[in-house]
């Protein structure tokens, strides 16, 4: 039993679950930004170039088709569309790790700072204070 408790332990502190909860939400965050980018400034960004941003592609070879019409060999692309979205995700997410981040280090400078342990000659000088009272 002493393995057991001695790994509840180490999993309940703060800082794991703190940690675990973060990765959480992060995912579930990365997930809101991809859509947003997929869905909203995709699109914008391709009205300027006439196609939605991560379907555009430069084709290195045309896929082969039979007399029927059906793939025979895949299409070769280089689908820079895509790469600039993950890049726009990448930057989203990132700026907003900065705000979080900044955010709590201001609130940690707020706080105050305990006081510190007397100097040896402040503590010399309390300790003749003491002797004068007595």
């Amino acid at each position: 039993m002493g393995f057991i408790k001695e790994f509840k332990d180490f999993a309940m502190k703060g800082n794991l679950v703190d940690i675990a909860v973060a990765f959480v939400m992060g995912g579930a965050f990365g997930k809101v930004v991809t859509s947003f980018t997929e869905g909203i400034v995709s699109p914008l960004i391709g009205m300027i170039g006439g196609a939605d941003l991560s379907k555009n592609m430069y084709v290195l070879k045309p896929a082969v088709l039979d007399a029927a019409g059906k793939v025979v060999t895949e299409a070769v692309a280089l689908k820079y569309g895509d790469f600039l979205t993950a890049i726009i995700n990448f930057i989203i997410v990132a700026f907003v790790m900065f705000l979080v981040i900044k955010g709590i280090n201001s609130m940690k400078k707020k706080e105050e700072a305990a006081p510190s342990a007397p100097s040896s000659t402040d503590q010399l000088l309390m300790e003749i204070r003491d002797s004068l009272k007595k």
